[in-house]
């Protein structure tokens, strides 16, 4: 019957998003960890489904760059070198930098602050800000990391172009893969994990556009010397 397919579509859909959307978070847990090698077989008997819906996530993973896939030997967590990590904080600015620019120059995107579904939308940013911002004073590296890249979906869905959203939300789940591997070294992360949400909130409500551009610079080059020197050891 017509609708059973589209169903069971649907369901096959669902459950290829939340394949990949666990392993993901089993990757930025740092529970499967960079050089991992796994089958479509062992992954599908570990969550009790069938291959092809293990199969999509994996792809999907691939494409995403958080996997390599491997013809003969299945599916390998990618190793990123802090040579990647340079290129991805790079394009993470320019993305984050262009989202910005909108604020300056597409007056006619820019969302009425008095509509009420905007000031819900700010409102909500604002709550992530800070329940990221306590999870990385706290140093609890997973909280932030679930928090963190809700905050920049949420604040990226503001600037109205899904298309420059979704790219740096990949690239932020990616810069987050290639630090985990290195902060979850460190046995106590607080002091050295970026806290400054509500003060790019802050600046950007007040279209301050240079500072929320310092804040960017600063939390780029932050991070980018703490990774830098525990790659060094």
């Amino acid at each position: 019957m017509p609708g059973t397919g589209g169903n069971g579509s649907v369901t096959r859909s669902t459950l290829r998003q939340q394949i990949a959307d666990a392993l993901r978070d089993e990757v930025l847990a740092g529970r499967l960890q960079a050089g991992r090698e796994f089958t479509v077989k062992e992954i599908a008997e570990q969550y009790g489904v069938s291959a092809t819906p293990v199969r999509e996530a994996l792809v999907d993973l691939s494409a995403q760059g958080l996997l390599e896939a491997d013809q003969h030997r299945g599916f390998r967590v990618h190793e990123y070198s802090v040579e990647d990590y340079r290129g991805i904080i790079e394009a993470r600015g320019l993305v984050t930098n262009g989202m910005f620019q909108v604020l300056a120059t597409d007056t006619a995107r820019n969302r009425d602050p008095e509509d009420p579904r905007v000031r819900a939308a700010v409102v909500g940013v604002r709550r992530r800000a800070e329940e990221a911002q306590r999870a990385a004073t706290a140093g609890d590296l997973t909280v932030l990391i679930g928090y963190d890249l809700r905050f920049w979906r949420e604040l990226g869905a503001l600037f109205g172009n899904p298309y420059l959203s979704d790219f740096l939300h990949r690239l932020r789940v990616q810069s987050w893969v290639c630090a985990v591997q290195h902060l979850r070294h460190l046995d106590d992360l607080r002091g050295h994990l970026w806290c400054r949400h509500t003060d790019l909130v802050d600046a950007l409500l007040a279209r301050d556009l240079p500072m929320a551009r310092a804040i960017i610079a600063d939390h780029d080059a932050g991070s980018l010397a703490l990774i830098e020197r525990l790659a060094g050891g």
